[in-house]
């Protein structure tokens, strides 16, 4: 990937699509790491992190870490999930935050000159050319080394360059908590930095 120090970099995260992601590849994010990388890469002018939240339960698993991520250098972008009852009878939750992704991509766009997209969402290809359109140069990040490939062919052809997720594990990922040690599971106020649940 290639990166410039003097460039104006803007990360866009895609909650849910890189939790699947780095769940399907068998780490977790750290989100510090991550946010620590970026900024070695050039001028972060800011990191977004969109999610939706179920707004009416007691203890949202998501929580902790839209807390953390709100007080430690993310834009937060949320909103409610709408709930919905599956063909089975089951309660089940959705939101997308496809809308909120691309005015905000558009909106910073002349003052960026690198964006990188977390998300292997193949929608948000037209977003990308009209982005480039303006000189702005997009890295995806998402992976080809999982069943299926969890990254949009029609993503990575509009892409300036793509960055496979997994290349990334060493330097912004961890081993998933359950598989660690007992000794090595972080404690209840570290946890929101490496998790993401819903």
């Amino acid at each position: 990937m290639t990166f410039y120090p003097n460039d104006r970099m803007a990360l866009f995260i895609d909650g849910a699509n890189l939790h699947a992601t780095a769940k399907n590849l068998g780490f977790d994010i750290d989100f510090k790491r991550l946010l620590d990388e970026f900024r070695k890469r050039g001028l972060l002018i800011r990191a977004y992190y969109y999610t939706t939240i179920v707004d009416d339960q007691d203890y949202s698993s998501i929580r902790p870490l839209v807390d953390w991520l709100d007080y430690n250098g993310f834009t937060l972008v949320t909103k409610a999930a709408r709930e919905f009852t599956d063909r089975d009878g089951r309660k089940r939750f959705r939101g997308d935050m496809d809308v909120e992704m691309a005015v905000d991509m558009m909106q910073i766009a002349p003052r960026a000159d690198h964006m990188v997209l977390f998300s292997g969402d193949g929608d948000f290809r037209a977003l990308i050319e009209a982005v480039q359109r303006q000189g702005v140069r997009v890295t995806v990040v998402s992976t080809l080394k999982t069943q299926p490939a969890m990254a949009s062919d029609d993503l990575r052809r509009a892409a300036d360059s793509f960055v496979d997720l997994a290349d990334l594990a060493d330097l912004i990922g961890r081993a998933p908590r359950d598989r660690l040690p007992k000794f090595l599971q972080e404690t209840p106020e570290d946890a929101p930095l490496g998790r993401l649940d819903g």
